[in-house]
């Protein structure tokens, strides 16, 4: 009985922790580090794929695992936890110059990225839910009495 409680939670922490990965693959494989601004060369397809397609497969991805309603606000989680542990890893180990670390993370840049990240992953999840069938009506004699009664009427 208190594995059936249990159940949510673990399949969810499971669902992040996967996501997460992804996340963070995705991020190494494309090469790109979104909270760095160089200029209009900072808007690359690498880039995109980074912002887009890499949190909306994570959302599909926790959605999938978790297989529920609410995947899509466990989603958010991911790229969440990913850009915060790039940006502080950012600011410990790669630019620490003595200068001023908003000379070179700027948070005006770095907020509408994280924006676009958890809205594409959100937007991912979404999908998944109906992919993995969470809307679903588990209960086919409820339908069957109501096409009955619709009959019926006509």
């Amino acid at each position: 009985e208190e594995d059936k409680v249990n159940q949510p939670y673990k399949r969810g922490a499971l669902a992040v922790a996967a996501g997460t990965g992804f996340n963070f693959l995705g991020d190494w494989l494309t090469g790109v580090n979104i909270e760095t601004f160089r200029g209009i060369g900072t808007f690359t397809f690498p880039w995109m794929l980074d912002v887009f397609l890499v949190p909306f497969i994570t959302g599909l991805i926790v959605a999938k695992i978790f297989r529920k309603r609410g995947g899509r606000y466990l989603a958010c989680l991911p790229p969440l936890f990913v850009r915060f542990l790039t940006y502080v890893y950012m600011y410990l180990f790669v630019y620490n110059d003595g200068k001023d670390f908003s000379f070179h993370l700027n948070l005006y840049y770095w907020g509408p990225c994280v924006i676009l990240v958890v809205e594409a992953s959100n937007f991912g999840a979404i999908i998944g839910e109906v992919l993995a069938g969470a809307y679903r009506n588990k209960t086919p004699e409820k339908l069957e009495g109501t096409s009955k009664a619709c009959a019926s009427e006509a």
